[in-house]
């Protein structure tokens, strides 16, 4: 069965309540995506500016809305995102996803990797994320490092309804016999379309963002994406 995520890339906090109300009988797991309008152009929860929602769940005063139903997972579109990797632990991650193009210093990036400690590890997976027109060697340097991949199925990253592009299709193929066993997910333009060709190609996660949220019956929809 695939494995599939709803992708939620919301404003402030009342619209994440809004639509987590939405998935919380449905998914196990629910992606956020995180931009810092530098890496990409948009700029989303929790990133734009003090927020009390914020500072009640890192002072340990209440919870991401639905915590004890469902897990996060944290799509970081953000320049330097390791730096920041402390403040999205406390924020309630159980995995934490990386843009491998927002890293600035690609060896400091590899070395935070190597010096994440095991207690952090047993509790939260890391996978890092690669645009569709990044060569997968890019990754040698980090891929012992991480639990999963992730490839985007758009050109441009951060926003949700942008078009498929093809090119991740090869990525995943050349992703698959590179490293057979490796989790691969995807993120971007994943809908009932897409995903057969993507599981064919070797995806074991789908991201899905407005495909599912926009659909008519969620929970049928996500289970037709589970059993393809």
């Amino acid at each position: 069965m695939t494995e599939v995520i709803p992708a939620l890339l919301v404003e402030d906090y009342n619209e994440l309540k809004e639509q987590l109300s939405r998935i919380v009988n449905v998914a196990s797991i629910v992606q956020i995506d995180v931009c810092d309008g530098k890496f990409v152009g948009t700029t989303t929860w929790p990133m734009r500016g003090s927020d009390p929602y914020v500072e009640a769940i890192l002072d340990e005063r209440e919870g991401l809305p639905y915590w004890n139903s469902l897990d996060f997972e944290f799509d970081l579109m953000i320049i330097n995102a390791h730096e920041q990797f402390e403040f999205f632990v406390r924020l309630g991650a159980k995995r934490i996803v990386f843009h491998l193009e927002a890293e600035t210093d690609q060896t400091k990036f590899t070395e935070f990797l190597e010096g994440i400690d095991m207690y952090t590890r047993e509790n939260i997976s890391i996978g890092v994320a690669i645009n569709n027109t990044t060569s997968i060697d890019k990754l040698k340097p980090v891929i012992s490092n991480v639990d999963f991949i992730q490839c985007m199925g758009i050109e441009h990253v951060g926003r949700q309804g942008e078009p498929f592009d093809d090119r991740v299709l090869e990525q995943i193929k050349s992703l698959r016999t590179e490293y057979p066993e490796l989790i691969i997910s995807v993120d971007g333009s994943v809908n009932e379309e897409t995903a057969p060709l993507l599981v064919q190609a070797g995806a074991n996660r789908l991201v899905v963002g407005s495909a599912l949220l926009h659909s008519y019956d969620i929970r049928e929809t996500m289970s037709n994406l589970e059993n393809l």
